[in-house]
């Protein structure tokens, strides 16, 4: 309930800063065209403020359980400020972001064996972290943009295993620090 109430007020705060705008296109909405690829609706807003500067604030979900004891429930929240280089919405931008994220997966086998405990258990837990971004947008039509961003950082995950199965029971529990990939989007973005 915290989280969500902090979320509450980052996108509140986000509204406020957007009053000092200019005349110009100043609110985009996004869509990261790779969450898609995983099941996982997803929506994001940036508003323009002080003029090179932006913030975002994205999410996505995934409720789904694909049978078989295989599922890739998950929700991220992703709040950025950010940095344009040469102009609002377009070309280079470098950003400041959190992630925060729920997940419960289990009964996968990940390609390159990645995390192969995840074929015969259930993990569930979230983590919280912060990352610097880098990220290009190319004008793609009067009010339509592609957006490629990616950033890393650091991550506190905290989670329970469980046994695979709808039954399953509580084998362990971990606290991990991480360093890696926070964030990763090709975006559509459409601007107002």
């Amino acid at each position: 309930m915290r989280f969500f109430k902090r979320a509450f007020f980052l996108f509140i705060f986000c509204g406020l800063l957007s009053t000092h705008t200019q005349a110009q296109k100043t609110f985009a909405i996004k869509t990261n065209i790779p969450h898609w690829a995983t099941a996982s609706p997803n929506l994001g807003v940036e508003v323009a403020f002080r003029h090179q500067m932006t913030f975002e604030l994205s999410g996505g979900f995934n409720p789904f359980q694909f049978g078989d004891d295989k599922q890739w429930k998950h929700w991220i929240i992703w709040p950025e400020a950010r940095y344009w280089l040469n102009e609002r919405f377009n070309g280079h931008s470098i950003g400041l972001h959190g992630v925060f994220a729920g997940f419960d997966v289990g009964g996968l086998d990940l390609p390159f064996n990645l995390w192969p405990e995840l074929k015969n258990k259930r993990v569930e837990g979230n983590i919280n972290g912060i990352g610097l971004s880098y990220g290009y947008a190319w004008i793609i039509g009067n009010s339509l943009l592609l957006e490629v961003n990616a950033g890393g950082g650091y991550g506190r995950l905290h989670y329970d295993t469980f046994t695979n199965g709808s039954n399953g029971y509580k084998t362990d529990y971990g606290r991990k620090h991480y360093i890696g990939p926070t964030k990763g989007a090709i975006s559509l973005v459409y601007l107002f």
